[in-house]
């Protein structure tokens, strides 16, 4: 599984791309790229960034991730860049607030998320629980937009 750091030309041909954005890019953020890419199955371009990263991910997001099968190896902490964001169908926030940059005519998606960082891993787990049901149920909104029909309800920048 691989969440591309940077954006590829030949990545746009893989459908729509999303950007999952958090403060520190260590916790919520990751655990929602690696989730939408392992639902995904290529379907979508994820990124993840954050506002202010993190010198690694959290331990217990990598513990919880990998009790369900799922790696983070590979993976870092990394900004968010307005390139980034411009190139994003979709831009899932996660508690950067007002350093996520807004771009008009974007969607974008604020999910409020308990920050995992420093949490016991029963409350880690009922983290990435939350995040994985989100991730489930916006994944067929995601896969629509490939097909470019209209997802009724979404907020534009």
């Amino acid at each position: 599984m691989t969440i591309p750091s940077t954006p590829a030309p030949t990545d746009r041909g893989a459908g729509p791309e999303i950007l999952v954005a958090c403060r520190r890019n260590a916790g919520r953020s990751i655990a929602a790229g690696v989730l939408l890419d392992h639902y995904a199955q290529g379907r979508v371009v994820v990124r993840t960034a954050g506002s202010t990263p993190a010198d690694e991910i959290h331990p217990e997001i990598r513990a919880v991730l990998a009790e369900r099968g799922l790696s983070t190896d590979g993976l870092v902490p990394k900004p968010f860049t307005d390139e980034m964001v411009a190139a994003a169908d979709v831009v899932i926030t996660m508690g950067c607030g007002e350093a996520c940059p807004v771009f008009p005519g974007k969607r974008y998606l604020d999910w409020t998320v308990d920050d995992p960082a420093g949490q016991p891993l029963d409350l880690v787990r009922r983290i990435v629980d939350d995040i994985d049901d989100r991730v489930r149920a916006l994944l067929p909104q995601l896969l629509s937009l490939d097909r470019q029909e209209p997802v009724a309800g979404w907020p534009v920048g």
